[in-house]
């Protein structure tokens, strides 16, 4: 898509550390109908939806970044049998574009919208009609800090960086670069826990037990524990109100659930988990997790990027993370997003072409450098590793090269968001 020009060679250094086995790690997955994972998916759903408008349109990806967004609860009201929305969600696109390309204004508002209602149809059907999402639009071309009135005479294009002339005011067309200081990492392998509870509520919200049942919603959260080898986990399962008929279809939905969690723990783990499911029910004040749309976006809760699953699709605090809002970034240069990625991309192509070695990387930025060259290259492995380091560091070194591909899956993703 972008001719690199800037090839600058990228020293990677290899650490060898001890890995122990953790003896308490902690785990959490938000569901796809969380609130924190419905902003970052817009986020990206955006970003991609607008990608490829101007990049058909004008040949190249504008500027525009929508990790800033936000989508605030509406109200509903729910009794067994039925449920409706009767206050919309608000959805906050509050963020940077590139309104302008030469003399061809674009209609950023009308493409916004219809991408959003695009996403909320996918992922809620009609239990949220469009008249029940209410878009608000903050948005801002200024360009970052840099520019000045005699930019423009001596040759730079700062100031039509969000409404460039024409394509020689993307210096990223010429030469990519990082936008950015910043750090991305990854690890491969996952620990057991932190797989498990990712493919758990996947499982459910997504697969198998979702496609069985259609009262079950997907605001699903779940933390898992395992301490000293013991596994334990928590999560709630919302039910979608209409296709509840009462108290006693909601407990039996409940047991079914607790079955369904038992055989599935015994069919991935070899054993029976305990699970605590929707700890908060009240069955004598009638206080459950029972909604009109699955999510408790409905009811005043809010969602906002970068608070919610980080880009290997956990919150795992006992592994390396970074606390960027990845979701929304510009998709061809900012680091905050690339190099998170790739990080943990690599990561996994090293485990994959080293006989499963287990590995850390991590990426840091220098603003202005070459994107594919970053200021650190770190891999830490195993302290017992006889693994060739200079195999290792000739592989991460091509991986590298590969960063600008993140951007062709990024643009190209549809429905099935690369970020979740």
């Amino acid at each position: 898509m972008v001719k690199i020009i800037n090839n600058s060679p990228s020293d990677v250094q290899i650490i060898k550390t001890r890995f122990e086995d953790p003896k308490v790690v902690f785990v959490e997955r938000k569901g796809i109908g969380h609130p924190d994972t419905l902003a970052d998916n817009l986020a990206e759903f955006l970003s991609a939806s607008y990608s490829r408008y101007t990049l058909d349109k004008f040949g190249a990806i504008l500027h525009h970044n929508f990790d800033k967004l936000g989508i605030l609860g509406g109200k509903s009201i729910v009794d067994f049998g039925s449920g409706e929305m009767i206050s919309p969600i608000r959805v906050l696109i509050n963020g940077r574009i590139s309104d302008q390309f030469g003399d061809d204004t674009i209609p950023y508002e009308e493409l916004l919208r219809s991408a959003t209602l695009e996403f909320i149809k996918i992922r809620f059907g009609d239990l949220i009609p469009p008249d029940m999402v209410s878009i608000i639009f903050n948005i801002s071309t200024a360009s970052s800090p840099g520019h000045s009135e005699d930019n423009e005479k001596n040759g730079g294009n700062r100031n039509f960086w969000f409404r460039p002339r024409n394509l020689n005011d993307l210096p990223e067309i010429k030469s990519l670069f990082a936008n950015d200081t910043s750090i991305g990492c990854g690890y491969y392998p996952l620990k057991r826990i932190e797989s498990y509870v990712l493919k758990l509520e996947k499982d459910i919200t997504i697969n198998e037990f979702k496609k069985k049942y259609k009262w079950v919603g997907t605001d699903v959260k779940i933390m898992g524990s395992e301490i000293d080898g013991n596994i334990e986990v928590t999560l709630c399962v919302p039910q979608v109100s209409r296709f509840v008929a009462s108290l006693d279809e909601y407990k039996n939905n409940l047991l079914t659930t607790q079955k369904y969690l038992t055989d599935h723990s015994r069919k991935h783990l070899g054993k029976e988990l305990k699970f605590n499911l929707n700890t908060r029910d009240d069955f004598q004040k009638q206080e459950l997790y029972l909604t009109a749309t699955g999510s408790s976006i409905e009811s005043g809760d809010e969602g906002l990027v970068g608070r919610g699953n980080r880009v290997n699709q956990i919150i795992s605090i006992n592994s390396p993370m970074s606390m960027e809002g990845a979701s929304g970034k510009n998709p061809v240069y900012h680091i905050g997003k690339l190099y998170y990625i790739a990080a943990h991309q690599i990561a996994r192509k090293i485990y994959d072409k080293f006989d499963g070695l287990q590995n850390e990387v991590y990426l840091v930025s220098n603003s202005g450098r070459a994107l594919i060259s970053p200021w650190k290259t770190v891999v830490k492995i195993s302290e017992t590793s006889d693994v060739n380091q200079e195999e290792i560091v000739a592989f991460a070194s091509s991986c590298l090269n590969e960063i600008p591909e993140i951007t062709d899956s990024l643009v190209s993703a549809d429905t099935e968001l690369v970020i979740s």
